[in-house]
């Protein structure tokens, strides 16, 4: 299972379940979110192997996005799609039975949807994240330099010499 959590919006932009996701699957798929939704300007993840693969290795730096891999064993530091994993795990994976690969992807399409643009969030002024991009979109803000809405990263800042962003932040977990 791959979900790509926006940090800003909260938004799942990718719920992927499949029987086994490479780095190239994830880089395949983070192309395509980026002609849909932009370029980030950090991706945050794990040490899971599809995360440190050649294929991410390069494609990151075609892509010019930064990689931040959180510290081993500090779940905490990828806050947002850790509790958003949790969430889905708690309502949908543990209380389904799925009868094949296709009816996962349905049932899970239909609570990402659900979760996008039913649940409204206390963090986004009980905007639900779909409506909350929107509005962002809609205005041409950028939400990261909003301090009512941003909030800090909670992994390590970046090392010297490299440089921050301030454009929107996603997780990818």
């Amino acid at each position: 299972m791959l979900n790509i959590v926006d940090d800003v919006t909260r938004e799942c932009l990718a719920a992927i379940p499949d029987t086994s996701i490479s780095g190239r699957r994830v880089a395949r798929e983070l192309t395509d979110l980026i002609s849909r939704r932009g370029k980030p300007g950090m991706i945050v993840s794990d040490h899971g192997t599809e995360f440190t693969s050649n294929a991410i290795l390069a494609w990151s730096k075609d892509h010019r996005v930064e990689w931040h891999y959180i510290a081993p064993g500090k779940p905490m530091q990828n806050g947002y799609v850790e509790s958003f994993n949790g969430r889905m795990r708690d309502e949908l994976l543990n209380e389904s039975l799925f009868f094949g690969l296709d009816h996962a992807r349905s049932a899970i399409a239909e609570w990402r949807q659900d979760f996008n643009t039913a649940r409204p969030h206390s963090s986004l002024g009980y905007q639900t994240p779909a409506a909350f991009a929107g509005t962002l979109t809609a205005t041409g803000s950028d939400a990261s330099l909003d301090k009512g809405f941003a909030s800090p990263p909670v992994a390590q800042p970046a090392p010297n010499g490299v440089t921050e962003t301030v454009e929107t932040l996603i997780a990818a977990g």
